[in-house]
């Protein structure tokens, strides 16, 4: 099973959105496993990761994350800002898959 992390700054904003991205993926029978942790968190939580995703409101740290994830061959991105806000899981499922390679 693959693993999509998404982190914020505290992991309470993106814990909607999992919740939204696993509706989305059970609809589309497809196989992950989906969490969110605050951003300060991700190093210890990216040993089994197939993708990161940030929320936008972290942006900032998309060079961190990519230097955390890129030794390890994780492909990491920022959630579409209009995608977070109206809470599209299914959209930022896809994303995600596509970081994948799916």
């Amino acid at each position: 099973m693959k693993k999509i992390l998404l982190f914020c700054t505290a992991g309470m904003s993106t814990s909607m959105m999992v919740t939204k991205m696993r509706e989305a993926a059970k609809k589309k029978e497809v196989d992950v496993l989906i969490d969110a942790f605050p951003e300060g968190e991700m190093a210890k939580h990216l040993d089994e990761a197939a993708v990161v995703l940030l929320g936008p409101q972290i942006r900032y740290a998309l060079n961190r994350a990519k230097n955390l994830c890129e030794p390890r061959q994780i492909p990491v991105a920022v959630i579409n800002a209009t995608d977070y806000g109206m809470m599209e899981g299914e959209k930022v499922l896809d994303q995600a898959l596509v970081l994948m390679g799916k």
